[in-house]
């Protein structure tokens, strides 16, 4: 224990922090302390520096090991079974990797606590780069069960660059399933759930598969397409395919919930039939693009010509809901959450229910389902409590923005009618001939009329009805006009203030009305800063939310050869 505290302590803490001088007096003290273990759970100073990312450290300790030529502390393992070689690969320093690769090539192979192999804790880790460098020194020493482990790590963590690689080098790994549950999931099944997101996306892959022209050459979707023509080519029997996809999910719907639309887009275009695919309560995935609000996979109804018309009579086997009464549900709280604020939210609902109703044929556009509810009755119930959200909020902005136009009028009415500088004996303003009068004249005119403008726009908003079809358009346009005239009111009362300072301290310093109507900016541009957010959400609501629908991307692709 003495020898423990006085120098094994110190030497671990040295090894954390890469105090290589300090440490190697430590060392030449007692030599055995260069392969022992000298903490928990049995790490050598080499385990220590190299999880660290400590190069120079490993890199000084390893020329103390040239002097030796022995190179056996390599290999080394801690209480898990873990070499230095499986921390520095954890860590993702390549440097280190490479100084141990230069002293003993078969550290790839050896492998660590529960027979897992360096690359294997690289793809845990997500250090993509670190385990495609790994992949081909490992591969051949690889079983069936590590083939299957590392795949579908990489799908997990985001490393498809590796897995794309793996995957074109075995296509038994197309049909692999990860045992999670009886069946487990295949490849697909993972990446149906997932966003479009990768953190090898940077990576070049050698022969670039081609996708859907309108997206960018993700590696993932590269990744899918393989995977799915892969199971095309090898399974002729639309059951098996069927069999495939549908266990232990359905992933077609797992996609559609999370709105992947280059997923779905992939397997569609290769295999047109899906899209009649239903699922156990004969929904397609039109019917939940709809329920959960993506519009980019609902665009398909664009693409698919005179087969929406039968689609769109598909109802539900529980409630009988059609695809209009699955418009009328209020959205899932993360599709809510896209646009700020309760009565844009509204506006939102609003355009979604409108746009599902134009592709309803009419006489299903008032069919009742089994709580004898129409979809627009069902509208006004599942949206009342947003509805009340949206009202209060909006009285309440509306109240604020005239009170501050109230102020604005009632300051430059007051500034019309006693004028800087007086009166001469003919009654005339004493300042009439300079230019500063006349400015503050014609902003102190446009100041009062925008805010009386506002004034009343804001009063029309407070007396409004407030019913549901006010939110889509009414009251955002009167919001918009409402703010704009609230803003020409603030800057242009700012410039009359500032051109009254011209007058006043014109005779003066210079430098006073200067520098006042420099500063008069501020609560312009603070206005600006503070109001923007406000803007954002009014635009979006209502005018981009509305672009929505028109697709921009086709689902549905034909490659040229």
């Amino acid at each position: 224990m003495d020898n423990f505290l006085e120098l094994c302590v110190p030497l671990h803490k040295l090894a954390l922090k890469g105090n290589w001088l300090a440490a190697k007096h430590v060392l030449d003290q007692d030599t055995r302390l260069r392969n022992a273990a000298i903490a928990h759970g049995c790490p050598t100073i080499l385990h220590i520096a190299a999880g660290a990312n400590q190069y120079k450290f490993v890199e000084e300790l390893l020329r103390f090991m040239d002097k030796d030529q022995d190179y056996s502390d390599l290999e080394l393992r801690d209480s898990k079974g873990n070499t230095a070689f499986a921390f520095a690969v954890a860590a993702g320093n390549m440097r280190i990797v490479d100084l141990m690769l230069q002293r003993n090539p078969n550290l790839p192979t050896i492998r660590g606590g529960d027979g897992v192999t360096p690359l294997q804790f690289a793809a845990l880790q997500g250090k993509c780069k670190m385990a495609l460098y790994l992949y081909d020194m490992t591969k051949h020493v690889f079983e069936i069960e590590d083939w299957d482990l590392l795949f579908f790590t990489c799908i997990n963590t985001g490393n498809y660059a590796l897995a794309l690689k793996m995957v074109e080098e075995r296509e038994v790994l197309a049909f692999s399933r990860d045992g999670n549950g009886e069946p487990g999931n295949t490849g697909l099944h993972l990446l149906a759930q997932k966003p479009l997101d990768c953190c090898c996306q940077n990576l070049e892959h050698g022969t670039p598969i081609k996708i859907n022209p309108g997206m960018k050459q993700h590696v993932v979707l590269q990744l899918v397409k393989f995977l799915w023509e892969t199971i095309l080519r090898i399974k002729h029997s639309k059951q098996e395919i069927r069999d495939i996809i549908s266990q232990p999910s359905q992933l077609l719907f797992d996609a559609a919930k999370v709105g992947n639309f280059g997923f779905l887009s992939e397997l569609i275009s290769a295999y047109p039939s899906l899209i009649w695919e239903t699922d156990n309560n004969n929904q397609t995935i039109i019917h939940i693009a709809v329920l959960y609000r993506h519009a980019s996979i609902f665009n398909l109804v664009h693409e698919i010509g005179t087969q929406k018309d039968i689609i769109v009579t598909y109802k539900e086997n529980t409630e009988k809901n059609t695809l209009l009464h699955l418009a009328a549900k209020l959205a899932p709280p993360s599709q809510l959450e896209l646009v700020s604020g309760a009565a844009f939210q509204m506006s939102h609902e609003i355009s979604w229910f409108e746009e599902v109703s134009k592709i309803m044929q009419p006489s299903y556009r008032n069919m009742r389902n089994s709580k004898d509810l129409t979809a627009r009755e069902l509208f006004t119930r599942e949206h009342a409590k947003l509805k009340s959200k949206g009202e209060s909020w909006t009285k309440g902005t509306a109240e604020s923005c005239m009170l501050i136009s109230t102020v604005i009028a009632t300051g430059v009415f007051s500034a019309a009618i006693q004028l800087p500088g007086g009166n001469n004996d003919k009654g005339s303003p004493n300042y009439l001939d300079k230019i500063a009068f006349l400015v503050f004249a014609i902003s102190d005119a446009i100041a009062f009329i925008s805010s009386a403008t506002s004034i009343s726009i804001f009063l029309s908003i407070l007396v409004s009805r407030f019913a549901e079809y006010d939110f889509h358009k009414s009251l955002p346009l009167k919001l918009i006009i409402g703010l704009i005239m609230l803003f020409i009111s603030i800057t242009s009362m700012m410039v009359a203030f500032s051109s009254i300072f011209f007058i006043t301290y014109y005779h003066g310093l210079k430098w006073v009305p200067s520098f006042v109507s420099i500063f008069a900016c501020l609560p312009i541009f603070l206005f600006i800063f503070l109001q923007y957010p406000l803007w954002s959400a009014i635009i979006y609501s209502t005018y981009y939310c509305r672009t929505l629908f028109k697709p921009r991307i086709k689902m549905l692709y034909v490659l040229e050869k």
